[in-house]
């Protein structure tokens, strides 16, 4: 199924927060999913198995670097932006 989310990554106690939220992102987009970066979140759109394959591999490769935290809401029932525009 199609699925909709949005996460948010909070990196800890390191003086760049761009660098851990990139390479996440960087490995969602490697995946497959479809990643649009906003200035506190990023909004990701794809089939339910790989997105939740891609953002737990995600977490876990950024993990092992820094101290992190998500936040992530999932819709299969909220139409994805390209949709939104047609409303």
């Amino acid at each position: 199924m199609k699925i909709q989310a949005e996460i948010s990554i909070y990196p800890l106690k390191t003086k760049s927060l761009s660098g851990p939220i990139d390479e996440f992102c960087r490995i969602l987009k490697n995946k497959g999913v479809k990643v649009e970066t906003g200035i506190m979140s990023s909004f990701v759109v794809g089939e339910s198995e790989i997105v939740f394959a891609s953002v737990q591999e995600a977490f876990e490769k950024v993990a092992e670097k820094y101290d992190i935290v998500m936040d992530m809401k999932v819709s299969n029932a909220c139409p994805n932006r390209a949709e939104k525009e047609k409303l």
